[in-house]
Formats: C-alpha cells, sequence, structure tokens
C-alpha cells in the first residue's frame, strides 16, 4: 500500500471530519480550527493528511504556525488547548505524517514542531512529561456522584446558596459574564488574556459543542466556565473565580453545578484539565475523584537543540508576571490578546 501525503484545502475538509468520526480525535482536530485560528489570531496553519492508492483518508496531523518576535516561529499540533498530534491507521502512516511536518518545519524555517499527545511514544521523540489532565469517571445520576463526594464537600457545595449562589449554563448570552470573571482572573494570575472574539467564535463554530457557565450573586457573575462537549467527554479548558468570593465555595458550587449536568446530558467522563504536576489545583480537582492521566508533549527538533520553555515557570518570565499583575484591568484587556496570541 502506497502512503501519500496532502496538505488539506476546502474541498478535503469533509473527508478530513469523516476521518475523525472513526478515529480516536479529539475536539482539536476537527478542520473548522484552521479557520477559527486564523480569523481570531491570523496564524496559518498547515493540515497535513494521509491518503492510501484509493484516495481514502488514513491518517491527520494538524499543524499551526505560531510566529512572533516574542516568543519565536515553531509549529504546534494543537496551539492553545490540551490535545493534538498526529492520528493513523498504522505506525507506519503516523511516521510518514510526523516526517512530513519535520520537513516542513525545515522548509519553512521554523525552530521546532510541538505535538500535544495522550500516549508514550517511549522517548522517540524528545518529551515534555511536566503536564497532566484530571478524568473523572461519570455515574449514572447525580445522586451517585453526590453521595460519593462525601458530608464535607456536600456541605461546601451548600454554603454559596445561603449565600444567594445562582447556578447558569448557556451560550453567548453569558459570554459578557465569562469574559468579566476570566479577564479579572488571568489579570490576578499574571497571564495574558484571550480576547473575548476567541470565546465567541468557538461558540459560533461549534454551538453544538460549546457553552459557559456561570455562578451569580446578588446578580453579579463571580464564577465560570468555559465547557466543550465532544465523543461522550466534557472537558472544562478555562474556569475562573473571583478570588474574593472563594471563602463562600463558589468554586465547589460551580464544580457541582457542572459535573450534574455533565451527568444529566450523559456525558460519559469529565476531563478537569490540565495541570502543573504539584500544582494546587491538582489537590481540587481530585478531591472529586478524578483520576491522573499523564500528558506527552513531544517535540521535533535539530539535532543538539534544547526543548523550549514557553512557559510561567520560566525565570526569565517572572518580572513580567509581576508587572502583569500589578496593571489596571482595562490595560491588561487591551495588551493580552495580542501578546497570548503568539503563546502556545
Amino acid at each position: 500500500m502506497s502512503i501519500k501525503i496532502n496538505t488539506l484545502n476546502l474541498d478535503d475538509e469533509t473527508r478530513w471530519d469523516v476521518y475523525l468520526d472513526r478515529s480516536s480525535a479529539s475536539f482539536y482536530h476537527n478542520s473548522h480550527w484552521r479557520h477559527l485560528i486564523k480569523d481570531v489570531f491570523g496564524h496559518d496553519s498547515h493540515y497535513l493528511y494521509a491518503t492510501d492508492d484509493k484516495s481514502q483518508v488514513t491518517g491527520i496531523l494538524p499543524l499551526v504556525r505560531l510566529k512572533s518576535l516574542l516568543f519565536g516561529d515553531f509549529l504546534i499540533s494543537m496551539p492553545y488547548f490540551n490535545y493534538g498530534g498526529a492520528l493513523a491507521d498504522s505506525i507506519e502512516i503516523e511516521r510518514c505524517l510526523i516526517e512530513e511536518a519535520y520537513n516542513l518545519r525545515i522548509a519553512l524555517g521554523c525552530s521546532h514542531v510541538e505535538l500535544r499527545e495522550t500516549e508514550d511514544r517511549n522517548n522517540e521523540f524528545p518529551v515534555k512529561t511536566d503536564k497532566v489532565t484530571m478524568l473523572l469517571d461519570l455515574p449514572g445520576e447525580p445522586e451517585e456522584l453526590w453521595k460519593a463526594i462525601g458530608a464535607k464537600r456536600r456541605a461546601q457545595v451548600k454554603r454559596p446558596i445561603r449565600e444567594g449562589a445562582e447556578f447558569f449554563i448557556g451560550g453567548k448570552e453569558l459570554l459578557d459574564d465569562f469574559y468579566t470573571v476570566f479577564s479579572i482572573n488571568m489579570r490576578d494570575l499574571g497571564t495574558p488574556v484571550y480576547s473575548k472574539l476567541f470565546f465567541k467564535s468557538m461558540l459560533e463554530y461549534f454551538p453544538e459543542h460549546t457553552s459557559i457557565a456561570v455562578v451569580r450573586l446578588n446578580g453579579n457573575p463571580v464564577g465560570t466556565g468555559f465547557l466543550v462537549g465532544y465523543k461522550g467527554k466534557m472537558e472544562i479548558p478555562w474556569a475562573s473565580t473571583l478570588r474574593k468570593y472563594n471563602k463562600f465555595g463558589v468554586n465547589m458550587f460551580l464544580y457541582w453545578n457542572i459535573l450534574k449536568t455533565a451527568i444529566e446530558k450523559e456525558y460519559r467522563v469529565f476531563d478537569f484539565g490540565r495541570s502543573s504536576k504539584g500544582a494546587g489545583t491538582l489537590k481540587f480537582k481530585k478531591q472529586w475523584g478524578a483520576v491522573q492521566k499523564q500528558l506527552y508533549w513531544n517535540y521535533l527538533l535539530p539535532k543538539g537543540e534544547f526543548l523550549p520553555e514557553l512557559n510561567p515557570n520560566n525565570p526569565k518570565y517572572s518580572f513580567a508576571i509581576n508587572v502583569w499583575q500589578r496593571l489596571p484591568l482595562s490595560v491588561t484587556k487591551l495588551l493580552g490578546p495580542a501578546i497570548v496570541k503568539s503563546l502556545p
């Protein structure tokens, strides 16, 4: 069987997405992401796919090029999210896709290729293993989870109700609430914030798979999460609460209601999103019964090159983080999107 590697164009997108339905693809392998990322961030994409003798799609590898003077020039599958990498019907096809990605790196003059994956390649490539995700197998009924979390956590969930907390779930009508809380939280963490357009575009491109959860106190948003549902799994890539309200257990109330909603919508797994090993967020996620799953970020690098360190734990960014935390919110909302678009 011959293997041909192709570059995706508009006419091929249906074939690409049909392949997703019969593979273990993540939501972020969908072909429409390349249009959304181009519209919002301006990045070019290079989506590679393999075909056989009958022109049937046998493997895919989405790649987005991030290029900036500040952070460099590289290819990544996929930026901004936890999942990506090559998917194929065989190891041979997968290797052909990865080899083509390496050749593309050379042709474009990029420093490296980053593949965000969930399977161990046994050190076939340089790899980072400092990130994990937390997964919870959901029961058939909310009452089962309510019982499983124990009396202490049930009391923490109930506390905000006495303060007047209300839970809402919906779409674009909750975007302003989401972004209000999210932008404040990102500023407090010292992290540049995505533009509101990014989240608006996701809701518009993928209305059947995306939603927003909000907790309000006295009519004001104090906690929120952006939700993605795909192939039996609900994921929360972004969640935020206003710190001054955490003493009321707003975060517990938020997550309980999201988990309850996921069960009622018959999702089988809840993905709490990635954390660094040893981070305080792991303890919060474990208390719901979530189990740690290793993430593997593999790198295609020139021989002798070191792994890139574009993360907030890099000491050279500590000063910038401290300064960012002290900026007015209006400034961070103005400057943040221009910076964060080049951060993977």
